[in-house]
Protein backbone atom coordinates (compact mmCIF):
# COMPACT_ATOMS: atom_id res chain seq x y z
CA UNK A 1 0.00 0.00 0.00
CA UNK A 2 1.06 3.42 -1.08
CA UNK A 3 0.69 6.46 2.03
CA UNK A 4 -1.43 9.21 0.91
CA UNK A 5 -0.01 12.60 -0.09
CA UNK A 6 0.55 15.06 3.08
CA UNK A 7 -2.28 16.83 4.10
CA UNK A 8 -3.26 20.19 2.38
CA UNK A 9 -4.28 23.55 3.33
CA UNK A 10 -8.06 24.24 2.17
CA UNK A 11 -6.62 26.71 -0.35
CA UNK A 12 -6.12 23.96 -2.87
CA UNK A 13 -4.43 24.39 -6.12
CA UNK A 14 -7.01 25.08 -8.75
CA UNK A 15 -4.91 23.85 -12.05
CA UNK A 16 -1.92 22.47 -13.54
CA UNK A 17 -0.24 18.92 -12.88
CA UNK A 18 -0.43 18.06 -9.41
CA UNK A 19 -3.69 19.50 -8.77
CA UNK A 20 -5.54 15.88 -7.54
CA UNK A 21 -2.99 15.51 -4.57
CA UNK A 22 -3.37 19.74 -3.77
CA UNK A 23 -7.01 18.65 -3.13
CA UNK A 24 -8.30 19.32 0.66
CA UNK A 25 -8.09 15.74 2.57
CA UNK A 26 -12.05 16.14 3.28
CA UNK A 27 -12.22 15.33 -0.88
CA UNK A 28 -9.85 12.26 -1.09
CA UNK A 29 -12.72 10.15 0.73
CA UNK A 30 -15.52 11.37 -2.47
CA UNK A 31 -16.30 9.15 -5.28
CA UNK A 32 -14.18 10.50 -8.26
CA UNK A 33 -17.85 10.31 -9.66
CA UNK A 34 -19.06 13.02 -7.64
CA UNK A 35 -15.99 15.28 -8.00
CA UNK A 36 -15.67 17.70 -11.19
CA UNK A 37 -13.01 16.40 -13.18
CA UNK A 38 -11.60 18.00 -16.48
CA UNK A 39 -11.91 16.23 -19.81
CA UNK A 40 -10.72 16.94 -23.38
CA UNK A 41 -13.55 16.02 -26.77
CA UNK A 42 -11.28 13.93 -29.28
CA UNK A 43 -8.37 14.49 -26.98
CA UNK A 44 -5.94 13.13 -29.67
CA UNK A 45 -7.22 15.74 -32.47
CA UNK A 46 -3.47 17.74 -32.19
CA UNK A 47 -2.07 14.40 -34.00
CA UNK A 48 -4.07 14.97 -36.83
CA UNK A 49 -1.36 17.65 -38.46
CA UNK A 50 2.38 17.68 -37.47
CA UNK A 51 1.97 21.16 -37.46
CA UNK A 52 -1.10 21.15 -35.27
CA UNK A 53 -1.15 23.94 -32.60
CA UNK A 54 -3.50 22.34 -30.82
CA UNK A 55 -1.59 20.56 -27.09
CA UNK A 56 -0.50 17.38 -26.94
CA UNK A 57 -1.39 15.05 -24.50
CA UNK A 58 1.38 15.23 -22.40
CA UNK A 59 0.86 19.31 -22.47
CA UNK A 60 -3.15 18.36 -21.81
CA UNK A 61 -2.25 16.38 -18.51
CA UNK A 62 0.24 19.19 -17.42
CA UNK A 63 -2.92 21.62 -17.61
CA UNK A 64 -5.05 19.46 -15.57
CA UNK A 65 -6.95 17.36 -17.78
CA UNK A 66 -8.22 14.27 -16.40
CA UNK A 67 -10.25 12.39 -18.63
CA UNK A 68 -9.36 11.35 -22.55
CA UNK A 69 -11.94 10.74 -24.70
CA UNK A 70 -9.91 7.91 -27.30
CA UNK A 71 -10.95 6.99 -30.27
CA UNK A 72 -9.69 3.99 -31.94
CA UNK A 73 -9.03 2.81 -35.19
CA UNK A 74 -7.34 0.24 -37.50
CA UNK A 75 -6.56 1.34 -41.38
CA UNK A 76 -8.16 -0.33 -44.10
CA UNK A 77 -5.90 -3.03 -46.19
CA UNK A 78 -2.90 -2.36 -43.02
CA UNK A 79 -1.82 -6.19 -42.25
CA UNK A 80 -0.07 -4.59 -39.33
CA UNK A 81 -1.57 -4.57 -35.66
CA UNK A 82 -1.25 -0.75 -35.90
CA UNK A 83 -4.39 1.43 -34.43
CA UNK A 84 -4.21 4.59 -34.74
CA UNK A 85 -6.53 7.87 -33.26
CA UNK A 86 -9.30 9.01 -35.65
CA UNK A 87 -11.02 12.16 -36.22
CA UNK A 88 -12.50 11.58 -39.47
CA UNK A 89 -8.86 11.35 -40.56
CA UNK A 90 -6.17 8.96 -39.07
CA UNK A 91 -3.14 10.30 -36.61
CA UNK A 92 0.03 10.30 -37.25
CA UNK A 93 0.87 8.19 -34.25
CA UNK A 94 -0.07 4.87 -32.95
CA UNK A 95 -2.09 4.22 -29.93
CA UNK A 96 0.87 2.16 -27.92
CA UNK A 97 3.08 5.31 -28.36
CA UNK A 98 0.53 7.47 -26.56
CA UNK A 99 -0.61 4.85 -24.10
CA UNK A 100 3.94 5.24 -23.10
CA UNK A 101 3.97 8.20 -22.76
CA UNK A 102 1.10 8.85 -20.99
CA UNK A 103 2.60 5.67 -18.61
CA UNK A 104 6.11 8.28 -17.99
CA UNK A 105 3.81 11.02 -16.89
CA UNK A 106 1.91 9.45 -14.48
CA UNK A 107 5.47 7.66 -12.98
CA UNK A 108 6.50 11.45 -12.78
CA UNK A 109 2.81 12.43 -11.08
CA UNK A 110 2.34 9.22 -8.94
CA UNK A 111 -0.65 11.17 -6.92
CA UNK A 112 -2.71 11.88 -10.39
CA UNK A 113 -5.53 9.58 -11.50
CA UNK A 114 -6.82 9.59 -15.27
CA UNK A 115 -9.64 8.29 -17.14
CA UNK A 116 -9.18 6.55 -20.34
CA UNK A 117 -12.17 6.03 -22.74
CA UNK A 118 -11.64 4.15 -25.64
CA UNK A 119 -14.38 4.30 -27.84
CA UNK A 120 -16.22 4.76 -31.66
CA UNK A 121 -13.85 1.51 -32.70
CA UNK A 122 -13.21 1.58 -36.65
CA UNK A 123 -12.06 -1.36 -38.26
CA UNK A 124 -10.97 -3.39 -35.31
CA UNK A 125 -11.59 -7.29 -35.44
CA UNK A 126 -11.69 -9.45 -32.18
CA UNK A 127 -7.76 -9.83 -32.78
CA UNK A 128 -7.13 -6.02 -32.60
CA UNK A 129 -9.64 -5.50 -29.62
CA UNK A 130 -7.39 -8.70 -28.05
CA UNK A 131 -3.98 -6.47 -29.07
CA UNK A 132 -5.67 -3.67 -28.01
CA UNK A 133 -6.75 -4.90 -24.82
CA UNK A 134 -3.46 -6.59 -24.36
CA UNK A 135 -1.09 -3.02 -25.16
CA UNK A 136 -3.62 -1.59 -21.88
CA UNK A 137 -3.04 -4.12 -19.57
CA UNK A 138 0.80 -4.62 -20.23
CA UNK A 139 1.46 -0.72 -20.37
CA UNK A 140 -0.35 0.22 -17.35
CA UNK A 141 -0.21 -3.30 -14.83
CA UNK A 142 -0.85 -2.67 -11.83
CA UNK A 143 -2.06 1.33 -12.48
CA UNK A 144 -5.24 0.31 -13.64
CA UNK A 145 -8.05 -0.05 -11.46
CA UNK A 146 -10.35 -2.95 -11.53
CA UNK A 147 -13.79 -2.12 -12.16
CA UNK A 148 -14.90 -3.67 -8.38
CA UNK A 149 -13.74 -1.16 -6.92
CA UNK A 150 -15.27 2.74 -5.87
CA UNK A 151 -12.67 5.01 -6.91
CA UNK A 152 -11.69 7.87 -4.33
CA UNK A 153 -8.73 9.44 -4.80
CA UNK A 154 -7.69 8.08 -1.73
CA UNK A 155 -8.78 4.29 -2.27
CA UNK A 156 -6.48 4.47 -5.47
CA UNK A 157 -3.63 6.13 -4.07
CA UNK A 158 -3.49 3.17 -1.36
CA UNK A 159 -3.57 0.84 -3.63
CA UNK A 160 -0.99 2.09 -6.20
CA UNK A 161 -4.17 3.00 -8.78
CA UNK A 162 -3.63 5.51 -11.39
CA UNK A 163 -5.76 4.47 -14.65
CA UNK A 164 -9.68 3.81 -14.76
CA UNK A 165 -9.93 2.50 -18.79
CA UNK A 166 -14.09 2.65 -19.78
CA UNK A 167 -14.20 0.52 -23.13
CA UNK A 168 -17.08 0.32 -25.42
CA UNK A 169 -16.66 -2.73 -26.15
CA UNK A 170 -18.89 -4.88 -23.89
CA UNK A 171 -17.62 -8.82 -25.18
CA UNK A 172 -14.10 -7.27 -23.79
CA UNK A 173 -15.09 -5.84 -20.01
CA UNK A 174 -16.56 -9.28 -19.89
CA UNK A 175 -12.87 -10.49 -20.13
CA UNK A 176 -11.68 -8.25 -17.82
CA UNK A 177 -11.71 -7.27 -14.65
CA UNK A 178 -9.67 -4.34 -15.33
CA UNK A 179 -12.04 -2.95 -18.15
CA UNK A 180 -15.06 -0.52 -17.10
CA UNK A 181 -18.34 -0.51 -19.22
CA UNK A 182 -18.17 2.46 -21.52
CA UNK A 183 -18.92 5.80 -19.68
CA UNK A 184 -22.02 7.98 -20.63
CA UNK A 185 -21.20 11.35 -22.77
CA UNK A 186 -23.77 13.58 -22.78
CA UNK A 187 -23.62 14.94 -26.71
CA UNK A 188 -25.91 17.22 -27.47
CA UNK A 189 -25.20 17.40 -31.10
CA UNK A 190 -25.50 21.39 -31.27
CA UNK A 191 -24.24 24.33 -33.71
CA UNK A 192 -24.34 26.79 -30.86
CA UNK A 193 -24.13 27.22 -27.41
CA UNK A 194 -27.60 28.22 -26.36
CA UNK A 195 -28.83 25.09 -27.86
CA UNK A 196 -26.28 23.34 -26.26
CA UNK A 197 -26.62 24.19 -22.90
CA UNK A 198 -30.33 23.68 -23.38
CA UNK A 199 -29.99 20.45 -24.27
CA UNK A 200 -27.65 19.65 -21.13
CA UNK A 201 -29.98 21.20 -18.50
CA UNK A 202 -32.79 18.72 -19.64
CA UNK A 203 -30.19 16.03 -19.57
CA UNK A 204 -29.84 17.05 -15.55
CA UNK A 205 -33.71 17.56 -14.60
CA UNK A 206 -33.30 13.95 -16.04
CA UNK A 207 -31.27 13.04 -13.45
CA UNK A 208 -27.35 12.45 -13.37
CA UNK A 209 -26.30 8.65 -14.14
CA UNK A 210 -24.60 6.95 -11.30
CA UNK A 211 -21.32 6.84 -11.59
CA UNK A 212 -18.85 8.31 -13.43
CA UNK A 213 -20.28 10.39 -16.83
CA UNK A 214 -19.21 13.06 -18.81
CA UNK A 215 -21.11 16.57 -19.94
CA UNK A 216 -19.82 17.30 -23.20
CA UNK A 217 -19.69 21.01 -23.94
CA UNK A 218 -18.10 20.34 -27.83
CA UNK A 219 -20.38 22.17 -30.66
CA UNK A 220 -20.99 19.54 -33.50
CA UNK A 221 -21.17 20.81 -37.08
CA UNK A 222 -24.49 18.93 -38.39
CA UNK A 223 -24.61 18.68 -42.42
CA UNK A 224 -27.06 21.79 -42.58
CA UNK A 225 -24.51 23.78 -40.77
CA UNK A 226 -21.42 22.32 -42.95
CA UNK A 227 -23.54 23.13 -46.11
CA UNK A 228 -23.85 26.38 -45.12
CA UNK A 229 -20.30 27.29 -43.79
CA UNK A 230 -17.97 25.31 -46.42
CA UNK A 231 -15.25 27.79 -45.64
CA UNK A 232 -15.73 27.26 -41.49
CA UNK A 233 -14.02 25.09 -39.42
CA UNK A 234 -14.82 23.38 -35.97
CA UNK A 235 -12.52 25.94 -34.48
CA UNK A 236 -14.50 29.06 -35.96
CA UNK A 237 -17.86 27.48 -34.85
CA UNK A 238 -16.71 27.00 -31.25
CA UNK A 239 -14.19 29.76 -30.03
CA UNK A 240 -16.69 32.11 -30.50
CA UNK A 241 -18.80 29.77 -28.01
CA UNK A 242 -16.90 29.56 -25.63
CA UNK A 243 -17.33 32.41 -23.30
CA UNK A 244 -20.74 31.42 -22.67
CA UNK A 245 -19.96 27.50 -21.90
CA UNK A 246 -17.38 28.65 -19.43
CA UNK A 247 -19.91 30.70 -18.22
CA UNK A 248 -22.31 27.78 -17.96
CA UNK A 249 -19.59 25.52 -16.17
CA UNK A 250 -18.86 28.18 -13.73
CA UNK A 251 -22.91 27.53 -12.60
CA UNK A 252 -22.41 23.92 -12.32
CA UNK A 253 -21.79 21.74 -8.89
CA UNK A 254 -20.52 18.64 -8.17
CA UNK A 255 -21.72 15.68 -5.72
CA UNK A 256 -24.49 13.34 -6.43
CA UNK A 257 -27.63 15.23 -5.87
CA UNK A 258 -29.85 14.34 -9.23
CA UNK A 259 -28.60 17.60 -11.19
CA UNK A 260 -25.08 17.20 -10.22
CA UNK A 261 -22.23 17.39 -13.11
CA UNK A 262 -19.15 15.19 -12.78
CA UNK A 263 -16.82 14.78 -15.98
CA UNK A 264 -16.89 18.04 -18.75
CA UNK A 265 -14.85 17.67 -21.51
CA UNK A 266 -14.47 20.40 -24.09
CA UNK A 267 -12.96 21.41 -27.24
CA UNK A 268 -9.90 23.45 -27.22
CA UNK A 269 -9.06 23.26 -23.27
CA UNK A 270 -6.39 25.31 -23.26
CA UNK A 271 -9.35 28.80 -23.57
CA UNK A 272 -11.02 30.69 -21.28
CA UNK A 273 -9.98 28.89 -18.39
CA UNK A 274 -11.59 25.92 -18.84
CA UNK A 275 -9.41 23.50 -16.70
CA UNK A 276 -9.73 25.84 -13.87
CA UNK A 277 -13.17 26.54 -14.23
CA UNK A 278 -14.05 22.90 -14.06
CA UNK A 279 -11.52 22.52 -10.90
CA UNK A 280 -12.53 25.02 -8.95
CA UNK A 281 -16.33 23.42 -9.10
CA UNK A 282 -14.92 21.17 -6.32
CA UNK A 283 -14.54 24.18 -3.90
CA UNK A 284 -18.34 23.68 -3.46
CA UNK A 285 -17.81 20.45 -1.85
CA UNK A 286 -16.35 22.50 0.51
CA UNK A 287 -19.72 24.53 1.73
Amino acid sequence: MKECPKKKSINFCSEGPQWMSHLPECLWGIPLSNLSLPGSHDAMTYCLDKESEVLTVLEQLDAGIRYFDLRIAHKPNDSSMNLHFIHMVYTTVVVEAVLWDILRWLKNHPWEVVILAFRNFDGLDDDHHCHLVSCIKKIFSDRLCPRNVIPTLKSMWSSGYQVIVSYDKPAQVLKHCELWPAIPYWWGNKTTAQGLIQYLEQRKQNGRPVGLFVAGINLTGDLGYILAHLRGSVKKMTLPALPFLNLWITKQRPGSKKDCINIIAGDFIEKNNFVKNVINLNRKLLK
